[in-house]
């Protein structure tokens, strides 16, 4: 049995404290009803209320918004058939230049992928804007839902197919009633982080956007180099609270699903 020291808890405390404490001020601060963020004058909402006319940060979290939904969707099937590819084909020509170029953007600075992204873009003549945002942050987030599916794969029963199969089901309707449903879970997981990722993603959207494009980091880092306004905590606050609210939902959602497929298992109570 593993014993707790004061050493181990303290540093625990510390790193939660570190971790977390920058993010619960942000979200104090967003309360407060000095338009100084450094100087606390009680509490007010006036700044989410401010928000609503702050049409420049309103358009760029719409805009937020639509890539990422955009982008994890798109990474979610792409980064799900190239698990399919790697875990169900075996070995193929060219699986590990596959694998390679598939796993990459997972060790390679950001940096260099948006500067490729911005070569290629510029190369094929494609002007820069809502759709080259999405496929650069599609590009960035297909491997980590691969990684995800993958694992979720290894771990499957494979009898399961077999005996589809062997009851005459195709392969692609063995795949679509069988395998997927049994993918939720990581599909759900997979969604959320490359949501959470293009939400996020500075880097390589201040490379690939262009008119009319501005995603909410690149407006909040091009405001606060003026000063932070109470307007940025606010809009912060709102972005932690719906993530927040669909991580709890997914992980609900992950484990209701886990908790039928153990009932419908050969030892659940729907034996």
């Amino acid at each position: 049995m593993l014993r707790l020291s004061w050493f181990n808890v303290l540093s625990l405390a510390l790193g939660f404290a570190f971790l977390y404490l920058p993010i619960l001020l942000l979200v104090i601060y967003s309360f407060n009803a000095s338009r100084l963020v450094t100087v606390w004058a009680g509490w007010s909402t006036r700044w989410y209320a401010e928000l609503l006319n702050d049409r420049a940060i309103l358009e760029a979290a719409w805009v937020s918004l639509r890539v990422a939904v955009l982008s994890a969707t798109a990474a979610t099937v792409l980064g799900t058939l190239a698990a399919v590819a790697l875990t169900r084909f075996g070995r193929f020509g060219g699986r590990l230049l596959f694998s390679g170029m598939l796993y990459a953007p997972l060790v390679m600075p950001e940096v260099i992928i948006g500067l490729s992204l911005l070569l290629l873009f510029v190369a094929v003549g494609i002007d820069r804007g809502f759709w080259t945002v999405a496929v650069a942050h599609s590009t960035l987030t297909m491997c980590f839902v691969a990684v995800i599916v993958q694992s979720r794969l290894l771990q499957l029963d494979r009898s399961l197919e077999e005996a589809a199969l062997d009851l005459g089901c195709p392969p692609l309707r063995t795949f679509f009633t069988v395998t997927l449903p049994l993918l939720v879970p990581a599909l759900v997981s997979g969604w959320m982080l490359a949501f959470a990722l293009s939400l996020d993603d500075l880097v390589i959207a201040s490379f690939t956007t262009g008119p009319g494009a501005t995603t909410l980091p690149i407006r909040i880092y091009s405001e606060i180099r003026l000063g932070v306004k109470p307007e940025i905590n606010a809009i912060c606050t709102i972005m932690l609270a719906a993530v927040g609210f669909a991580l709890v939902v997914a992980s609900l959602i992950a484990k209701l699903q886990d908790s039928d497929q153990s009932l419908r298992a050969p030892g659940g109570r729907n034996r």
